[in-house]
């Protein structure tokens, strides 16, 4: 018998993975995602002192969600629930990319025909970047590092997935262009070749919940997919990560009464 797969579908935007090159910043993206305001947002913010996560809703009337929101992400991942989870269809292709060092993270910018299917629709990868340590927890637990895959589809909204990225006893061949790139000086570009599918564990098994984006302006309507697997790094290219940005996860958020899913179909 052919077990029934049940659709998992959180309006709003999917989160893979990362925001910001070819021309897509984070305050871009804002457009396509639950507007906090109507005015631009231009405020500079970081990740300690005055300018942190805790004063974040406070720089600017566009970062109002960071402080007031009720969907915010990252989370801790405790007592999902069990579902039968259509599995995500990754259209990953090998092929070049442009490296942009934005000053919060390096984000490689995906070229186009680059795709996964979450639900029967299609959102095309934009890019790649990395917050280090991990944003989200799995069961109180975080990791090394956290890679965030962002993609887009045609009537705007978006789609992340995350990756865990931690320890391992040998370096990985496909993120190692990557580790290459990580010196990039801010405010240039570079370019790679990445296999993009290479990048993924081999199990697509996903925790999925409707969230925010995890930096300013912190819109609401995200469609989380968290891989549950980890890929392992050496510790050399975990290095790397975090000679480059280190210290650029945002706390912890409120679950609230959101339902968090886990897939239990088995691949």
């Amino acid at each position: 018998m052919t077990k029934s797969r049940v659709p998992l579908i959180m309006g709003g935007l999917v989160v893979v993975g990362v925001l910001a090159a070819l021309g897509y910043g984070y305050t871009q993206y804002q457009a396509q995602s639950t507007p906090a305001s109507t005015k631009p947002a231009t405020a500079h913010w970081t990740y300690e002192g005055e300018e942190g996560p805790a004063n974040w809703g406070k720089l600017d009337p566009a970062y109002t969600l960071c402080s007031d929101g009720s969907a915010q992400t990252p989370i801790d991942i405790t007592n999902p629930v069990k579902k039968d989870i259509v599995d995500p269809v990754f259209g990953y292709q090998n092929g070049a990319v442009g490296i942009t060092n934005n000053g919060h993270t390096i984000q490689a910018v995906a070229a186009d025909g680059n795709t996964i299917t979450l639900d029967g629709q299609v959102f095309t990868l934009a890019q790649m970047h990395f917050h280090a340590p991990s944003e989200h927890a799995i069961n109180g637990k975080k990791f090394a590092i956290e890679a965030h895959f962002v993609h887009k589809n045609s009537d705007g909204k978006l789609a992340v997935v995350g990756v865990m990225l931690d320890e391992g006893s040998s370096d990985s061949a496909a993120w190692e262009p990557f580790v290459q790139s990580l010196g990039t000086v801010k405010g240039t570009d570079g370019t790679a070749t990445l296999d993009w599918g290479q990048l993924l564990p081999t199990s697509t098994l996903t925790y999925q919940y409707a969230g925010s984006l995890t930096t300013p302006p912190c819109s609401e309507g995200v469609h989380w997919v968290l891989m549950q697997d980890v890929v392992q790094l050496s510790a050399r290219q975990i290095a790397a990560f975090t000679a480059a940005y280190d210290g650029t996860d945002r706390p912890l958020q409120p679950v609230g009464n959101r339902e968090i899913a886990v897939d239990v179909s088995g691949n």
